[in-house]
């Protein structure tokens, strides 16, 4: 990514020492809504890379085919890999 603002979201989220210090700042970052959402979309991650079927996940996560894809063409692509 060569947008310079996301390269320094990026290493501000890299320098976070702690998981109180990391949900402060992202709460404070984020809406409700949109910390939900990314919150779902990394567990629509770790339940593809747990072998759970597409469709399973989205009936749990209650989202769409689509955004289950998404993840899955994501996984597919090499990102993830620390997850």
């Amino acid at each position: 990514m060569k947008n310079k603002n996301i390269s320094d979201l990026a290493q501000t989220l890299s320098q976070v020492k702690s998981e109180a210090e990391m949900l402060d700042f992202l709460k404070g970052l984020l809406t409700l809504g949109e910390l939900e959402e990314i919150a779902r979309r990394l567990q629509i991650v770790k339940l593809l890379k747990e072998g759970v079927s597409q469709r399973e996940i989205a009936e749990r996560l209650k989202v769409g085919i689509a955004t289950v894809t998404r993840g899955s063409k994501e996984i597919k692509q090499g990102r993830f890999k620390n997850i």
